[in-house]
């Protein structure tokens, strides 16, 4: 059981294209200036289970996916079986914000399970000093758009690039 806050259908902000966006309940950063603070406690959202986020998720064949919160790294086990069904059953993209750092995220186990199942991942916490509301799919400068298979082949953080969209 994943505890997700909101699903948002057909967004376009949080990554390219019409994305359905699951935004989880968990997130210990509490970074200052969050646009989302309501999703820190993991109590505030509601209990799913992969079927039926599943559901949700294929009744829209045209969106691809976010995950968002809150962090899903805090709920990496249940986000890397939803990233599997997906996989299994679609060619839907997958994005994924979290506050870690993609270079911690690789020393652990279970999180590191997630990046192997999804596309692009958006690092670092939101630092509002650094905020730049002309940035795209991120809030602050210091966050980096990843591409997760080339990262995860290189050993590596490698950016991901508008011109990437057509391939993945």
């Amino acid at each position: 059981m994943l505890s997700i806050l909101n699903i948002i259908e057909d967004t376009m902000v949080d990554g390219p294209g019409f994305r359905t966006a699951i935004y989880c309940a968990g997130c210990h950063h509490a970074c200052q200036g969050c646009h989302n603070p309501q999703s820190w406690d993991i109590r505030n959202g509601h209990p799913m289970n992969v079927e039926d986020l599943m559901e949700v998720i294929m009744a829209d064949r045209f969106a691809d996916v976010t995950f968002t919160g809150g962090d899903p790294m805090y709920q990496a086990e249940g986000f890397t079986e939803l990233a599997k069904a997906i996989r299994r059953d679609s060619k839907k993209t997958i994005w994924c914000y979290t506050g870690f750092s993609f270079e911690a995220l690789m020393r652990q186990p279970v999180q590191r399970a997630l990046l192997e199942q999804i596309d692009v991942l958006v690092d670092g916490p939101f630092v509002q000093s650094l905020r730049d509301p002309d940035l795209q799919f991120r809030g602050s400068s210091n966050q980096r758009i990843l591409d997760m298979p080339a990262s995860l082949r290189e050993g590596k953080a490698v950016v991901w690039h508008d011109e990437m969209r057509q391939a993945i």
